[in-house]
């Protein structure tokens, strides 16, 4: 069985490796191929939070964090340096 003796209400961290418990939405989009309003989440622990920010980050992909639980309906492209 998949899952058997985790608890299901309880997010685990996307961090490949880790199974600590989430309390951060990694929320991004790829620009390339989503929509503004198609928002992937991606859950991280306190530990891996700044790691999935900066991998993201660093493909220029629009991303932000919030606590789990917030939703957020859409992510505007990120600016081009020197435009700002």
């Amino acid at each position: 069985m998949i899952g058997f003796g985790q608890n299901p209400t309880v997010p685990t961290c996307s961090r490949a490796g880790c199974s600590a418990d989430a309390s951060w939405n990694v929320n991004w989009r790829n620009p390339k191929i989503h929509a503004a309003d198609r928002v992937k989440v991606w859950l991280a622990c306190d530990e891996h939070r700044d790691y999935l920010y900066d991998f993201l980050d660093a493909r220029s992909f629009p991303v932000t964090i919030t606590p789990v639980g917030v939703v957020v309906e859409s992510l505007a492209d990120a600016p081009v340096e020197g435009t700002e």
